[in-house]
């Protein structure tokens, strides 16, 4: 067990790993946050999904207009949505990537890069910001994951 402690303690004192650490742990929380935006809207446009929710507002028949779609609040989820669709791959493929050893500077530009384009796709979705905006942004962060996909087939696998 002190070996691996030691390892364990070798990997949090490597730069790369911090690095990544840092923004898988950015995106995380900017990809909670849109839960909490989520709620927000539910809450503010009245509209909800599930019967129990709408108990604040009334019983019965009048509980049930609460019970609909909203489209600011599907705007919100599809954002969420998007994050999902994105994040999660850039949190295995970025791990893989970091193992991979890549110079920190060009994983640091990687890590960056796709953080930042997730933010501002996020504000492309919720503002919303005219087209290209969300799609380069989205196109951008992509670009980076396949980016770090191929680095890391390139030097870690056995095809």
């Amino acid at each position: 067990k002190t070996g691996e402690m030691a390892k364990l303690t070798q990997l949090i004192d490597n730069d790369i790993f911090r690095a990544y650490a840092t923004y898988a742990t950015i995106v995380l929380l900017k990809m909670m946050l849109m839960s909490l935006v989520t709620a927000y809207f539910r809450i503010t446009k009245k509209a909800f999904v599930n019967p129990e929710d709408t108990a604040s507002f009334g019983k019965g028949e009048n509980a049930k207009k609460y019970l609909r779609t909203d489209p600011d609040v599907e705007r919100v989820r599809r954002g969420h949505l998007n994050d999902l669709e994105n994040i999660v791959p850039f949190l295995g493929i970025g791990l893989l990537y970091a193992f991979s050893s890549p110079e920190l500077s060009t994983a640091l530009l990687h890590f960056r890069i796709f953080a930042g384009a997730r933010i501002i796709h996020t504000f492309a979705y919720l503002i919303p910001l005219p087209q290209p905006s969300r799609g380069l942004s989205w196109a951008v962060g992509y670009a980076v994951t396949i980016s770090m996909a191929y680095k890391v087939l390139k030097t870690a696998l056995y095809l």
